[in-house]
């Protein structure tokens, strides 16, 4: 696949950059300059990154680095048994845990969300940093949702992280997750604080939460594009108007 001429493959993680030094020097940098793509398109376009780790996994799959790209690429694809396999691949060669709340997530989308509250139950979850946790709590409220259980989704929620009025990276997502899941509850007035609790933690706008609130509050987006376009057809019209009076106009003089 195309590398772009801007991309050097420097721009990549000095971790990963340190574990392609086990490789060729052309070969890491042909593998360096592939997972810069992977990144740079896994957000807008998901399938093209997919296909760029594709060759960086034909490179180097020996390289955790790579797997784990790999498998983020095609979890941002919907290939859920593909990424999987490479997380599981990744925490081999790592034994680090870090990806074990997405890897439960992966069940979830293979329609096994009883594996995934196995996996949010495990000794694993322990070992997680503070983010990881949080993680594996929206994962496993997001699998009692898959199994009908709302209300169970909702207390799952309930944590000191919720409650808490400090900000985190996590907490624009974490209050989203509960406001949404006490609206599928028909709790609306309760939704609605919760989606303008996640409001003021998104300043990044990693969710739509201030549309959701909107729609909530009644508030009816109009799309200026369309408007525009209303208007252009009301000129037209009274423009092909004004030329059939002139046609029948003239009609009359003849």
């Amino acid at each position: 696949m195309p590398i772009p001429e801007d991309v050097t493959g420097e721009e990549i993680d000095k971790d990963v950059r340190q574990e392609l030094q086990s490789l060729p020097k052309t070969l890491a940098e042909d593998v360096a300059k592939n997972l810069v793509m992977v990144a740079r398109l896994i957000d807008e376009d998901p399938e093209g990154a997919y296909g760029y780790s594709r060759v960086a996994l034909r490179l180097a799959s020996r390289v955790a680095a790579v797997r784990e790209a790999a498998g983020f690429a095609a979890y941002a694809s919907q290939k859920y048994g593909e990424a999987l396999a490479e997380f599981r691949a990744a925490r081999r060669m790592t034994g680090n845990v870090e990806l074990w709340p997405v890897m439960a997530d992966c069940e979830r989308g293979l329609g096994r969300p009883e594996k995934a509250l196995d996996m949010a139950g495990a000794p694993e979850v322990h070992k997680l940093d503070k983010a990881g946790q949080v993680e594996m709590r929206l994962v496993a409220a997001g699998a009692r949702r898959d199994m009908g259980q709302l209300d169970a989704a909702i207390v799952t929620l309930q944590s000191p992280e919720l409650a808490s009025n400090s900000v985190q990276p996590w907490t624009a997502r974490l209050r989203y997750a509960y406001a949404d899941a006490l609206l599928a509850a028909g709790r609306e007035g309760e939704a609605r604080e919760w989606f303008a609790k996640a409001v003021e933690a998104d300043k990044d706008g990693s969710t739509d939460a201030s549309d959701r609130l909107a729609e909530l509050d009644g508030v009816e987006f109009v799309d200026a594009f369309d408007e525009s376009e209303g208007e252009d057809d009301a000129e037209s019209h009274d423009a092909s108007a004004a030329h059939a009076e002139n046609d029948d106009k003239d009609d009359d003089k003849d």
